[in-house]
């Protein structure tokens, strides 16, 4: 198999998770316009409670649960290429409804729909850059993320552009509408690789899945790594502003900084000086002191250091190693198994977003530094959950792989 011949392909697919990086990451940034538009209550610090807009961002993982176990099987049975044109569809639809949305229950419906979107491209776009990049899949896998955190770095700085131009806060909603509906039309032309080939470019014979105790444990840290980054970027603005920073949002440009640096520095580690599994351990380690420092020193300078540590430690690839690990234990069934993973960790933008509304809610102007804590407790588990998977992994590896 020539793979170069695939490697337009995958640039559009990444481009896919360039505005995913966005679609994920907005309504975090305009929780004060959308809470304003939806008639949310006022604080007694004159700004409005954003628990309704949290609990909206939660819809995103909701939608994204409850489609995966369709989005896997649909893409390893009908191709990776209708999946991604289903996933683009569904996005372009969540960024204009959501524009628009009256009210909090309308906006929770498109971004259930956003989150569907998220699911096939899930499905589409990791299987498809492993069977292109058939001997570099790791590192391949984690530049989805690295696609993603350019559009999170970008976000900001194109808030800003807006803002300063007076226009709507929908304007950006629009643009990305057309952009990904663009990329879809480039994607309906390229090829795409066989299904499930091998590093020899054959394609491999289906096989029964398995799972054990290491396996369940991979898919555990799917949901533990995606907590720690998704409290972060939702939660991180109003922490800035506890702390007393003027301006949170350079929080994200950091935090987006760092997960770049992170996917590029430990894309030479894996090639060349650890095995990625190792990673699983290391990062959440370090995301887990940061954040125990977050919540000490309460500084506005700490939330930027903070922001570029956690964007380096916990979204710096570390979800994406974990599907390319569970893909090693599975490798005929790529869709189904990447379907799982993100299964897990759809459940932790649902989940833990919806405890981290109702912690915010109770806790107020403090409920930030509560939704820390929480985050702490999570990594510790995920931490936990690597470490027995790194006992386990050298001989259960070489089993799944016969």
């Amino acid at each position: 198999m020539n793979a170069k011949r695939f490697y337009p392909t995958a640039i559009a697919l990444y481009f896919t998770y360039f505005i995913h990086g966005i679609g994920v990451s907005i309504l975090g940034q305009y929780k004060q316009d959308f809470a304003g538009v939806w008639g949310a209550d006022k604080l007694s610090d004159g700004t409005f409670d954003v628990s309704m807009v949290i609990a909206v961002i939660a819809a995103l993982g909701l939608g994204r649960l409850l489609t995966l176990p369709i989005s896997g099987p649909f893409s390893d049975k009908f191709g990776r290429k209708p999946s991604a044109l289903i996933g683009v569809a569904l996005y372009a639809v969540y960024f204009i409804g959501l524009a628009f949305a009256p009210n909090m229950y309308i906006a929770y419906a498109f971004a259930f729909v956003g989150g569907a979107a998220n699911s096939f491209l899930d499905t589409a776009v990791t299987p498809s850059v492993l069977e292109i990049f058939t001997k570099n899949g790791a590192i391949a896998n984690m530049f989805t993320k690295f696609s993603i955190s350019i559009g999170q770095f970008v976000l900001p700085f194109a808030i800003g552009m807006v803002a300063a131009a007076n226009m709507s806060f929908r304007t950006l909603f629009i643009i990305t509408m057309a952009l990904i509906v663009i990329d879809g039309l480039i994607i309906a032309f390229m090829p795409f690789p066989p299904m499930n080939n091998n590093v020899g470019g054959e394609k491999a014979k289906p096989a029964k899945m398995k799972f054990n105790a290491t396996s369940w444990a991979i898919i555990g840290i799917g949901f533990t790594c995606t907590s720690t980054f998704q409290l972060w970027l939702n939660c991180n603005q109003e922490l800035g502003k506890l702390y007393g920073m003027a301006d949170p949002s350079k929080i994200q440009s950091f935090y987006s900084l760092g997960t770049m640096c992170a996917i590029l520095i430990t894309a030479v580690l894996v090639k060349k000086f650890i095995l990625p599994v190792r990673i699983l351990i290391l990062y959440p380690a370090i995301a887990t002191l940061m954040l125990l420092i977050i919540y000490i020193v309460q500084t506005p300078t700490i939330c930027l250091i903070g922001g570029f540590v956690i964007g380096y430690a916990a979204a710096g690839g570390v979800l994406q190693l974990a599907v390319s690990t569970a893909n090693e234990f599975f490798p005929t069934n790529k869709g189904k198994i990447t379907s799982i993973v993100m299964i897990s960790s759809s459940l932790a933008n649902y989940i833990v977003l919806n405890v981290a509304s109702y912690i915010t809610k109770a806790g107020g102007i403090e409920g930030p530094k509560y939704v820390l804590l929480f985050n702490v407790a999570i990594t510790v588990i995920g931490i936990l959950l690597a470490i027995f998977v790194n006992m386990r992994y050298k001989n259960e590896s070489k089993i799944a792989t016969k």
